[in-house]
């Protein structure tokens, strides 16, 4: 692609940003908060770029001109892209036939979505041109942070929708609520905090989804399971686990047992097949699965649920979806094992045969390097090695309240 294609094709939206941004009495960009700041080639020309939490601007750099100069004022007019509007972004690398390796870095290239007609839309792209490894890595970590961001698992796990006025009654009355957080690792290393995971089937429909951020969520969601389903093939892996301890309060032993007393029993461990692995500390209440993901875990309870799928046909995997929507227990196949657990790890078994399909890996991992995609919380991590998924009970506190099951549909709620 020439470098100055990306730049021409944004230039009717910039033009229409800007002017909006100028008739607008309540347009101040100034007040951004600028989050990186540098130096990229764009259009063959040295531009100053900052992002900032709504857009990603930038100004051709040009030498000094004296005052009153309005052709250079008129060159040095700023352009901007509204985040909101881009859907994607890859690290670009100038590839050979038959090159080991991901190539030479050339920069960032960013996928945007313009409006070309009413309801009509179109892609673009736009190179930040820069050789620098560190100066670009930063800057696409950043980029794909603000595009990824993170599901608020919390609020929809409390009653399946997030609901603004509840939120704020339980603000206003105090209502705090201790929730179990999980810590995910790797290598001796952590990883991120999370509530919620999936491996296997869960990974890759959300790592097939993240490739088709130019859809609606709804659109990329159903495309991404279908086409997953499609493709339906399980892990070969070995999971461990550390059963949970019933005798008594989870909280309370944890309270009074010593710190290196954390463990309520052996360790069990499983090898096989396993078309898609839930670990989850909360019950995970959404839209496809009103009772939720996981309905016998609690917000607090000390424990997390560990729901195996094994290896089987594709209509009875299907089967087992479709009862989340439903009233029916999801767990009620043979193929189906569930587990209250404290501790986790799951070691995948690297698949040396070559037949990883690249559309399910990221874009920007080493060749050589076999990674497997984790559903966290509703963002992609991925990794090549084992995961240690550790509770931690009652870690944060949130405004809030637990939810109980009632049956009886005729119970109305009398809290006010």
């Amino acid at each position: 692609m020439p470098r100055g294609r990306g730049r021409s094709r944004v230039s009717a939206l910039v033009g229409a940003q800007e002017e909006g941004s100028a008739s607008s009495p309540t347009a101040q960009p100034q007040r951004e908060r600028v989050l990186l700041r540098g130096i990229f080639e764009i259009g063959r020309g040295s531009c100053d770029v900052v992002l900032s939490e709504r857009t990603l601007r930038w100004r051709p750099i040009l030498p000094e001109r004296p005052a009153g100069d309005s052709k250079c004022d008129l060159k040095c007019k700023e352009e901007l892209i509204e985040l909101k509007d881009i859907f994607s972004v890859k690290l670009k690398r100038r590839c050979f036939v038959k090159q080991q390796g991901n190539g030479t870095l050339l920069g960032i290239t960013l996928f945007i979505c313009l409006r070309k007609e009413q309801n009509k839309l179109k892609d673009s792209t736009l190179d930040l041109i820069n050789l620098s490894e560190d100066h670009c890595d930063i800057w696409f970590r950043e980029l794909e942070n603000i595009l990824t961001g993170s599901t608020n698992v919390l609020a929809h796990s409390l009653y399946g929708i997030a609901h603004v006025v509840t939120a704020t009654l339980h603000i206003i009355m105090g209502h705090l609520q201790p929730v179990d957080v999980c810590t995910f690792s790797a290598s001796g290393k952590l990883l991120r905090f999370g509530f919620s995971a999936m491996f296997g089937f869960g990974g890759r429909t959300l790592a097939l989804a993240e490739k088709y951020r130019w859809m609606s969520p709804n659109q990329r969601r159903d495309f991404a399971v279908i086409k997953a389903l499609a493709k339906l093939k399980p892990e070969d892996c070995t999971i461990s686990f550390l059963p949970l301890n019933n005798s008594q309060d989870v909280l309370q032993r944890r309270v009074q047992a010593s710190p290196k007393s954390g463990c309520s029993g052996p360790w069990q461990t499983l090898h096989g097949q396993f078309l898609n692995v839930s670990i989850m500390a909360i019950p995970c209440l959404c839209s496809v699965a009103p009772r939720g993901l996981a309905p016998n875990t609690r917000l607090n309870n000390g424990s997390m649920a560990l729901i195996l799928a094994r290896n089987t046909s594709r209509p009875e995997f299907i089967k087992h979806l479709k009862r989340y929507a439903s009233i029916k227990n999801q767990f009620s196949f043979p193929f189906v094992e569930t587990y209250t657990v404290e501790e986790v790890k799951v070691c995948p078994r690297t698949n040396t045969s070559g037949d990883n399909e690249g559309e399910e890996v990221g874009p920007h991992k080493p060749a050589s390097e076999t990674t497997f995609p984790w559903n966290v919380d509703g963002d992609l991590m991925e990794v090549a090695s084992e995961v240690h998924v550790r509770l931690h009970p009652g870690l944060i506190s949130l405004y809030g309240g637990s939810l109980e099951e009632m049956n009886d549909c005729s119970v109305t709620c009398n809290c006010l």
